[in-house]
């Protein structure tokens, strides 16, 4: 009974934990469009990076599994670095107040869903971890707890996703 006891905690920990990670996304999600909207603003800026930043929010709402939102922010990470990256080259646009408060609230939200995605991450572990462990296997077995996908960035990706709220204007 205690190992199934743990079972249920560590999954409804999960549960949360996800949670958490789902409402920082959302909150991403929905901090882009004012973003591409100030940018929009800039005519010579250039438009394919704006139209992956809106693809990649557009699939990210639409994503329903761990791996198919792990996707959406790899894609939406590459494509706001990119985006920011690209801003350097444009004085008026690094000069603008509402550009920098979305860039410094959306730096926040990365920071948060950073540390959403590693207590998630940990739980996981741990679940995982007593899943296949012995005598807990079995209770796993008989009550179907199978292991849970961790919510990653590809390697690329956590790269530029690291450096972009480093980006300074």
């Amino acid at each position: 009974m205690t190992i199934y006891n743990k079972f249920v905690s560590l999954k409804a920990g999960i549960d949360a934990s996800w949670s958490d990670i789902d409402v920082q996304l959302k909150r991403r999600y929905d901090l882009i469009p004012a973003l591409v909207d100030t940018v929009k603003g800039y005519k010579e800026y250039e438009g394919d990076t704006l139209e992956r930043v809106i693809a990649a929010r557009q699939q990210g709402l639409s994503a329903s599994s761990v791996d198919e939102k792990a996707a959406a922010a790899n894609m939406l990470s590459g494509a706001l670095g990119k985006m920011f990256a690209l801003a350097e080259a444009y004085p008026d646009l690094k000069a603008n107040t509402n550009f920098l408060k979305l860039q410094d609230e959306l730096s926040s939200l990365e920071d948060a869903i950073q540390n959403a995605r590693r207590y998630y991450n940990a739980i996981v572990r741990d679940f995982n971890a007593k899943c296949e462990s012995f005598p807990d296997l079995f209770v796993a077995q008989k009550f179907n707890f199978t292991p849970r996908e961790y919510f990653e960035l590809e390697e690329s990706e956590a790269a530029a996703a690291n450096t972009m709220p480093k980006i300074e204007f």
